[in-house]
């Protein structure tokens, strides 16, 4: 059961891609494979083995087991024209490894304003260290990025929609303008997964996932991955390798397990994510709520276009006050865990100051930036205790 076949539905897809018989050993879900030393039935085969691709092969534990390739190849069939994917111990991970793999020193790296911290924090330190210079765009901009492209310009990140303001890029201009100019292509796709938008497809040449989130679900795993398009994987993997990269076989096998319901919970996440926001809009306390499939959301209409689903991650900018009135919020809520990372089952509140992290576009909100993690749990009740957190709002602006 491979799960390879193109004329599947998602839903069947999830289910069955990665399940191969010769790595599941007849049995539904593919055993924990742990191991460092592979051993050898004589010289011959060692000497044999180790001038080969290693890939789906056993070799080193370091090159991976049939239980990180079933999650590896997995992920790779939901991104229909991809060649193959490389999986990370964090999402982080996955993003430099991909980054490394597409640069050199004297490299321009170009990275939308509104990208998660930690890439941004990539760029302006590790990269910046290795000679490689990144400028920050407005990820509206979209083909419009071909007049930032210049002689020295190697890679365009994307992140769509943007982690904290939720920026919807007109991923399709972007990569057409990149196409023009001989430029590598890379998006994280984390909030959308493959399943709401199919990075390959659309010309993309990297696809990054925080399998953290929806992949594994359940907020217990650090797990990234990168699909990479046809032609592009070889050098993927290679630096992969030479930066000694492998997610363990027991948080690959719990990404696989995450996987089989991940479009379930995302049509949960969904729902009850679109029920709380457009309830938000209606609230006087509320200035606005940043969610793409909203219309008053910034590139809404790029949305409509290009996705088939939203998933459980948005925010809302209060109506005035500070950082005293939003913990008031925040603070007292009792089905809203605060911490960071999403896409587990749980609700989380968090506290977001985007304008720290801008340089290209500073936005203007009316007030302090509050970011939801819409998790499974019953929207009513959701709703009542936001409800509960606005009435605390009010009383400490008074």
């Amino acid at each position: 059961m491979s799960g390879d076949h193109d004329d599947i539905a998602d839903a069947t897809r999830v289910v069955s891609a990665g399940r191969r018989k010769e790595w599941t050993g007849g049995v539904v879900n593919a055993p924990v494979w742990r191991a460092s030393t592979i051993l050898y039935d004589d010289v011959a085969h060692l000497r044999a083995t180790a001038h080969g691709d290693t890939h789906h092969r056993l070799f080193y534990g370091r090159r991976g087991t049939p239980t990180q390739w079933s999650l590896a190849d997995a992920l790779t069939s939901l991104e229909p024209g991809a060649e193959a994917t490389f999986l990370y111990p964090s999402g982080v991970a996955a993003i430099a490894a991909a980054l490394l793999s597409v640069l050199a020193p004297g490299d321009e790296l170009l990275v939308p304003d509104s990208a998660y911290d930690p890439t941004r924090s990539m760029a302006t330190g590790l990269l910046a260290r290795m000679g490689i210079a990144t400028r920050f765009y407005d990820p509206l901009i979209g083909g419009d990025i071909a007049a930032l492209i210049g002689p020295t310009t190697r890679a365009i990140f994307m992140e769509s929609p943007g982690s904290l303001t939720f920026e919807v890029q007109d991923v399709p201009a972007i990569v057409a303008a990149a196409k023009a100019r001989g430029v590598v292509t890379l998006l994280d796709n984390t909030w959308a997964t493959p399943l709401h938008f199919r990075a390959i497809e659309r010309g993309v040449d990297y696809t990054i996932l925080a399998c953290t989130k929806y992949v594994v679900g359940h907020s217990d795993v650090m797990l990234g991955s990168v699909t990479a398009a046809q032609g592009r994987f070889a050098r993927l993997r290679d630096t992969s390798f030479q930066l000694g990269q492998i997610a363990s076989p027991d948080d690959s096998w719990l990404g696989s397990r995450g996987l089989r319901t991940m479009k379930l919970r995302l049509e949960r996440h969904q729902e009850s994510a679109l029920a709380i926001a457009r309830w938000l809009e209606t609230r006087p306390e509320v200035a606005q709520v940043l969610h793409p499939a909203l219309s008053s959301c910034s590139g809404h209409e790029i949305f409509a276009r290009d996705f088939t689903g939203a998933s459980g991650l948005f925010s809302f900018v209060l109506n005035g006050g500070g950082e005293k009135e939003r913990a008031a919020l925040i603070d007292g809520l009792d089905h809203f865990g605060i911490g960071y990372s999403w896409g587990g089952y749980e609700s989380l509140a968090l506290p977001v100051d985007p304008a720290k992290y801008r340089t290209a576009t500073v936005p203007d909100f009316a007030g302090p930036l509050v970011r939801l993690q819409i998790g499974l749990e019953d929207v009513g009740d959701l709703i009542a205790d936001l409800e509960r957190g606005l009435a605390r709002f009010r009383a400490a602006l008074a």
